[in-house]
């Protein structure tokens, strides 16, 4: 691969395909169609008053200081139909560093620029099961992290990244994909990071004792830290799950972000690692693949729907945004969000009672 086309990701997007642009409007199948604006903000609003009700159960991040100011009680959200219009609500445009949703980012460039078989050797494809900064389970084994959504797996993704592209290129597309060009690196919460990293660092370390990181160690941190460093807002990340739900293309204007395998692989592993090991109950109870961040963003992506920012500080015991997570429990089935929905499957009255019925009479008593 010569360098214009490893760095083709990065530019203002690449046309889709030829075939892709005569379809026009996306295909989206009629029954997903997001409700009558109107309604859908009702319900949403109707979400975010109960979602702040668990704020009081959170707590901002302290461990890196800089986000310790935060103000706990902020919550915001975007949600942008691929047809339909977008809806902003709360504390939808506050700026706030990605942290950990960034991973998402960098599992897209490093796909495109280095290739699938290069990004799976230094990661794998599981969920952990532990918390996004564990090191147990790596130290303890010869295995390479488990995915590339937690500190260890992102962290070699960056040392693949390193040689490749600089943080500039990254903020540049960054910038492009999110659809947002006041993103910036905020300097304040990087100097507070990097000045707070010793888990990372030892991670890093780690990662480079077994081979898995080869670039510098330190220009490796850096370059991860920055990429978590910058400020974005749910306005923002609604942008870039648009264009993950349509297949990597924005529909606006047809520029295509990332292949088509690109996009199925960073879904699927919002779905199952992208909320820590706090990922299968979010899953179950929600359906929506989501990637958090301890800065109290949520990148959501309603595939062939809709693309979901959320924003709220407050997180949980796993570093997820309680209310942002209550939120999107509640929004889920009534806006038609979950990867499983199908109307057609909507609950009769009685099913419950008719699938007891069931189980009772089929069983070997």
């Amino acid at each position: 691969m010569t360098e214009s086309e490893k760095k083709k990701i990065i530019e203002e997007g690449e046309p889709a395909q030829k075939a892709e642009e005569e379809k026009g409007e996306p295909t989206i199948d009629k029954k997903y169609h997001l409700l009558e604006s109107g309604k859908a903000k009702e319900i949403i609003e109707k979400a975010m008053n109960l979602a702040r009700e668990e704020i009081p159960k959170g707590a901002v991040a302290t461990y890196i200081p800089e986000l310790g100011k935060e103000d706990p009680h902020q919550l915001g959200i975007c949600l942008y139909p691929l047809k339909g219009e977008k809806i902003c609500l709360g504390d939808y445009d506050a700026r706030f560093t990605m942290q950990s949703v960034s991973k998402v980012i960098m599992l897209i460039v490093a796909l495109e620029v280095c290739g699938l078989k290069n990004v799976f050797r230094k990661v794998g494809m599981e969920p952990s099961g532990e918390a996004f900064d564990s090191l147990v389970e790596l130290d303890v084994s010869n295995s390479k992290p488990y995915n590339p959504l937690i500190n260890s797996g992102a962290l070699a993704v960056c040392g693949l990244l390193l040689p490749e592209v600089s943080f500039q290129d990254m903020l540049r597309y960054t910038r492009n994909i999110c659809s947002d060009p006041g993103i910036e690196l905020n300097e304040a919460v990087f100097d507070s990071e990097m000045k707070t990293c010793s888990r990372n660092r030892s991670i890093a370390y780690l990662l480079e004792s077994k081979g898995i990181i080869t670039t510098d160690v330190e220009d490796t941190l850096r370059f991860y830290t920055k990429m978590c460093s910058m400020n974005v807002t749910a306005e923002s990340l609604a942008s870039l799950a648009k264009k993950l739900a349509n297949d990597g293309v924005c529909n606006l204007d047809g520029k295509r972000y990332m292949s088509s395998r690109t996009a199925r692989i960073a879904k699927t592993l919002m779905l199952t690692c992208g909320m820590y090991d706090g990922s299968g109950a979010f899953a179950i109870k929600v359906g929506i693949p989501t990637k958090s961040g301890v800065g109290g963003g949520l990148l959501s992506v309603s595939d062939k729907r809709a693309g979901i920012g959320v924003y709220g500080p407050a997180l949980d015991a796993q570093g997820n945004s309680i209310a942002g997570c209550k939120l999107l429990r509640e929004i889920s089935n009534e806006l038609r969000l979950n990867l499983f929905y199908d109307p057609e499957w909507d609950k009769e009255e009685g099913d419950d009672e008719n699938v007891m019925k069931s189980i009772k009479e089929s069983s070997v008593m």
